[in-house]
């Protein structure tokens, strides 16, 4: 699964990385992003891409509540074409989950060690998303997504057996087609999913709570700047 991940880049970066115009966008850099949070999504509209924030957990268009948003943060690549949750936005509304690292928990003799997931180069990515809109008893209109998860690589196994899917660049655009709602060129687009030089390394429990959200989150266990190990 994916439950926790960083966006701290510049924004100027992310408006050129990933072809959108920020305009009023009020871009908040976060160390630790957690479910039902906001986070920032590019799609596309038939002006072109689009960022804005959505609620991560994904709210179905039926709820009666948003009692679903927190356990709904992830859909999976297997099933996402099936279930009545997730389907009708897998082929009609899906989205940029915009990251530069991610976090899972390892288990170990004594608890979890919390580990961090990032690009060789640390530059940000996209995670696969899906999005819908929910509106409220008020009549308020709410965008939710979900990021996509896929079985683990082989590398990342020894930490968790599922990882989200990262997308290639030259993915991002077929994803985000409006065109595009054939579920197996979809599918094909998550499978076989990405393996980009991702490095990891062992970070201390401050990550364990939302609450904790500065660049200290980031620091090698103990504060030893070692060598990340390169994972391949």
């Amino acid at each position: 699964m994916c439950g926790r991940f960083s966006l701290f880049a510049a924004l100027a970066d992310l408006e050129e990385r990933f072809g959108f115009v920020a305009a009023d966008l009020a871009y908040r850099p976060s160390y630790n992003v957690a479910p039902t949070q906001n986070v920032l999504t590019v799609f596309n509209s038939s002006e072109g891409p689009n960022a804005d924030y959505m609620r991560w957990g994904l709210i179905p268009p039926w709820s009666k509540d948003a009692s679903f948003a927190s356990r709904m943060i992830n859909a999976r690549a297997e099933t996402i074409a099936e279930k009545p949750s997730f389907r009708a936005a897998f082929r009609k509304r899906r989205c940029l989950i915009l990251a530069d690292g991610f976090y899972e928990w390892q288990r170990a003799d004594g608890g979890k060690r919390p580990m961090r997931i990032a690009m060789e180069t640390r530059e940000p990515f996209a995670f696969a998303g899906i999005w819908e809109t929910w509106k409220d008893p008020e009549g308020n209109r709410i965008r939710s997504c979900a990021i996509i998860t896929t079985p683990a690589h082989e590398w990342l196994r020894p930490i968790h057996d599922r990882m989200p899917v990262i997308l290639k660049r030259d993915q991002e655009n077929l994803w985000t087609d409006l065109e595009a709602d054939d579920p197996a060129f979809l599918r094909n687009i998550l499978f076989p999913r990405q393996t980009a030089p991702l490095k990891t390394y062992e970070i201390a429990p401050l990550v364990n709570s939302p609450a904790n959200n500065g660049p200290e989150i980031l620091h090698p266990l103990n504060g030893e700047l070692k060598p990340i190990t390169r994972l391949e």
